[in-house]
């Protein structure tokens, strides 16, 4: 059985989906596989899964630029987003703001006030174009004043390489990966609260409130995927999700999760294209 993700390998969120599917498989007593698909904004992977037999061997594990990015910057589509039959929510890692290490920024506050005296603004890495982490940095730049312009890789991982070595000053990704290793100064994590994991680090809203930008993954299936496959699905997914074992695998990588039925990830992901998308206009994304 075959899950089909926009993310490249080795991207803040590709173990946590892959701990998922892994525990599905062991349910069915099927192989199951995870096929990383990036490229063209999320739109190949998309279309793969959107033309994908509906009989339950396919699924999309989709992330939020699919819904919330893809409608605005590539309207002709050979197909629509909202015709994926919602399954259930997976996971979400909250976006940081961080500094490379030897960058002479500490907190927010001074990266602002030093990307305002900088000729020229600072860049700031992000992965692929309309991704999550380039949506967290148009709005922080947006709401914070800050002058900053945004450096898009082809994935987070080539991004906090860059921003490891020093090549660029500033990045935005999940908290995963060099993000929780200790490899970066960690400036905020942009979840509405602190959190129990690293409570040390502030969160944006401390100093922009009511800033919050998460990068979260969902399951839906192909485009007239029966409703008895469906249900089954999801709720195996939701047994998955709380298994000690799973638990305990997503405390480590950052990852919390939440209960969703079909129709309440529906509802979520109306919200989530609302929340995102004057972000999209604003940043000038336009249609590719």
């Amino acid at each position: 059985m075959k899950f089909i993700t926009p993310l490249a390998a080795g991207t803040a969120t590709d173990p946590a989906m892959r701990i998922v599917i892994d525990q599905l498989g062991r349910i069915w007593g099927q192989q199951t596989v995870l096929v990383n698909q990036p490229g063209a904004g999320g739109a190949i992977a998309a279309r793969a899964a959107a033309t994908a037999a509906s009989d339950g061997s396919t699924f999309l594990m989709a992330v939020a630029s699919t819904f919330a990015v893809l409608p605005e910057t590539q309207p002709n589509l050979p197909f629509n987003v909202n015709d994926f039959v919602s399954i259930g929510f997976v996971g979400e890692v909250p976006m940081v703001i961080a500094a490379s290490p030897t960058f002479p920024v500490n907190n927010l506050t001074e990266l602002i006030a030093h990307s305002k005296r900088q000729p020229g603004g600072l860049n700031v890495a992000a992965g692929f174009r309309g991704g999550i982490p380039h949506l967290t940095a148009e709005l922080f730049r947006s709401r914070s004043g800050a002058d900053l312009a945004t450096v898009l890789y082809p994935s987070g991982a080539q991004a906090m390489n860059d921003l490891i070595s020093g090549r660029v000053p500033v990045g935005v990704e999940g908290l995963a990966g060099p993000m929780a290793a200790g490899q970066l100064k960690l400036l905020a994590v942009s979840s509405p609260t602190r959190l129990a994991s690293r409570p040390d680090v502030p969160t944006v809203a401390e100093t922009l409130p009511g800033f919050a930008a998460s990068g979260w993954f969902a399951l839906v299936a192909p485009p007239g995927t029966p409703a008895a496959i469906v249900r089954k699905v999801s709720d195996d997914l939701r047994v998955v999700l709380t298994l000690p074992e799973v638990m305990q695998r997503f405390d480590a990588l950052s990852v919390s999760t939440r209960s969703m039925s079909p129709q309440e990830l529906s509802e979520f992901i109306r919200r989530e294209r609302q929340l995102w998308k004057p972000v999209v206009l604003q940043a000038n994304l336009g249609t590719q």
